[in-house]
């Protein structure tokens, strides 16, 4: 397929709507990405064709929408380089997972054990490590960030020590844009007898992910950060792990047998999967990593990174505006602060010329009461969005501004 941008524009219908009468600008990707056609037809097509529950039935309809199920499982196992669709637990997306994993850790973790995230966790990935210490008596301890929006290393090496149960980080910070290097930290993990977690959900879209090359112990990402339907995601886990963790919800399809007095669990990865699961969603994730593989993501990484530098640039030029992260090594994700002005009210004004910006916490409270902000502006781009549109929200931010100064 290659990347041709005008062809990419046209599998997605949502940008042709007009806002407020305005052509829509979409800059928040990093909230959830917008549907290609291919996306759209999959999930159709199965209500109209394929719809039916799965594993669980001897007639035909059944066996080809589980097959069509279990094929996807497959299918993103070979996306992301797992050893095994076994180690590919489908979910509701990256909240989920997480919640998944730390329900599982409750076992796992006791009385004076540590877990280590960063400052610059999502609150999906904050909020359930902080709950899970607080029941079992552990303690949460937190990497900090540094002013260019990166970690140091060094200073999470120091931070290790006997106690350390788990180390949970996300693969991409969807404030700053930072690409933190999670194959050393699984490294630096390890070589502790570690478990390593990443929350994959703002990567998933942006950068190749090969959890065997990363060497992590579970990976998570959300269908709907990658151009696929909402409700639905991954979460992967090495075996090993998965046979130690407890289910996270009980009833149909987790089970092998049950009887009055007790219950033996389905073997992996329906342990993790009860209930009828998102069968079109699992489709429809599919066609949408179809979708990323058929462009190539190294053209979307050269792509995205063409799109980074031409907006910082154009940025530079608002007076009072400051980037917020400046790491090296980043996706198309742009804070930004204004001396004196709100997000908020800025957010609304772009609103009424088109421009669609997400403002506020992004889900990232600690890291803003770290920063001392109340919030930011946040442009994130995707492969869809063009230097045309960069320069209508450039133009729309200075008239925003000069409007409120």
């Amino acid at each position: 397929m290659g990347f041709k941008i005008n062809t990419i524009r046209n599998d997605f219908p949502i940008l042709s709507t007009k806002v407020n009468g305005k052509q829509l600008v979409y800059f928040d990707n990093g909230a959830t990405t917008h549907k290609p056609l291919q996306v759209i037809d999959r999930v159709s097509d199965y209500y109209k064709t394929e719809n039916s529950n799965v594993h669980r039935a001897s007639y035909n309809l059944s066996h080809i929408a589980t097959d069509l199920y279990e094929n996807s499982r497959k299918f993103v196992a070979k996306f992301i380089n797992a050893n095994s669709y076994r180690e590919i637990i489908f979910t509701k997306g990256t909240t989920e997972s997480v919640n998944l994993v730390a329900s599982g850790f409750s076992d796992l973790i006791t009385e004076g054990d540590e877990v280590i995230i960063t400052v610059m966790e999502h609150h999906s990935n904050f909020v359930p490590w902080q709950q899970l210490c607080k029941k079992n008596k552990a303690t949460l301890r937190f990497l900090p960030v540094l002013k260019d929006g990166t970690i140091d290393l060094s200073e999470l090496e120091d931070m290790i020590n006997f106690k350390t149960k788990l180390i949970s980080i996300t693969h991409i910070s969807n404030v700053l844009g930072t690409i933190n290097p999670v194959k050393k930290i699984s490294e630096i993990a390890h070589n502790n007898g570690i478990p390593v977690f990443v929350d994959g959900a703002q990567a998933i879209a942006h950068t190749n992910v090969d959890v065997s090359d990363i060497d992590c112990d579970f990976y998570c990402f959300s269908g709907h950060k990658a151009y696929g339907p909402m409700g639905i995601g991954v979460l992967y886990g090495k075996e090993e792990w998965l046979n130690k963790l407890s289910p996270y919800q009980y009833g149909g399809e987790m089970i092998s047998s049950v009887n009055f007095e007790s219950t033996i669990f389905n073997e992996l990865p329906y342990k993790f999967e009860a209930g009828t699961p998102n069968v079109a969603g699992a489709l429809g994730m599919e066609a949408s990593l179809r979708y990323i593989q058929d462009i190539g993501m190294d053209n979307i990484i050269k792509y995205e990174d063409t799109l980074l530098k031409y907006a910082t640039k154009k940025l530079e030029n608002i007076k009072g505006l400051r980037i917020i992260g400046n790491a090296k090594s980043k996706i198309p994700v742009i804070s930004i602060n204004i001396e004196g002005l709100h997000p908020f009210d800025i957010g609304t004004l772009l609103d009424q010329m088109g421009i669609a910006i997400r403002t506020g916490n992004h889900c990232a409270q600690p890291l803003m009461e770290a920063l001392k902000l109340p919030g930011t502006l946040r442009v994130s781009l995707a492969l869809y969005n063009t230097k045309d549109e960069i320069d209508l929200f450039a133009d729309a931010l200075a008239k925003a501004v000069d409007m409120l100064t």
